[in-house]
């Protein structure tokens, strides 16, 4: 029913270790300042698209951004958030958006979107952490860099990161 044309692009956020690593027991593995605010500019003014378990680690439904959690419990409502059974229905009540859509994780939903996806906002953090939860292997092949841009460790961010900004070819 729906057509193609209309549909929203789809973007990923994600920071990840130099191992591809995302996190440990539903949480981050750094606190990166640069990096938080890096993630508010670029998605105010968004849908952001998460898991459950993603929404918990968050606490809260983001400010200024459409909040959709993904879940198997079709009981759970939460206050602020739309609240969906699969990445297709998110994507589904999103279709009429002009903007893109971002996808924030976790690990389970980027692997399910990923194949969707036209821009990857990543950051890398320069470093290797102890994680349960990993990224999808990125085929570099598949996508051109947009943008790049490599910042040393600072007083506020312990670790050299990269922001880069992939489209899919």
């Amino acid at each position: 029913m729906s057509d193609q044309k209309n549909k929203p692009s789809i973007a990923i956020a994600v920071a990840v270790g130099k191992n591809s690593e995302i996190g440990k027991n539903n949480q981050l593995l750094w606190h990166m300042p640069a990096d938080l605010k890096y993630f508010k500019q670029t998605t105010s003014g968004h849908t952001v698209v998460m898991g459950r378990k993603t929404f918990d680690s968050v606490g809260r439904p983001l400010p200024n951004r459409r909040n959709i959690v993904i879940t198997r419990d079709a009981s759970l409502k939460i206050d602020g958030v739309e609240v969906v059974n699969s990445l297709n229905e998110a994507l589904n009540i999103t279709q009429s958006e002009e903007k893109p859509v971002f996808i924030i994780g976790g690990a389970e939903i980027y692997h399910q979107a990923l194949p969707k996806t036209n821009m990857l906002y990543l950051t890398t953090i320069h470093e290797t952490f102890d994680a349960d939860t990993f990224f999808p292997v990125i085929n570099r092949n598949e996508w051109d860099t947009v943008s790049s841009e490599t910042h040393l460790a600072d007083e506020k961010n312990k670790y050299d990161y990269t922001f880069e900004v992939l489209k899919r070819k």
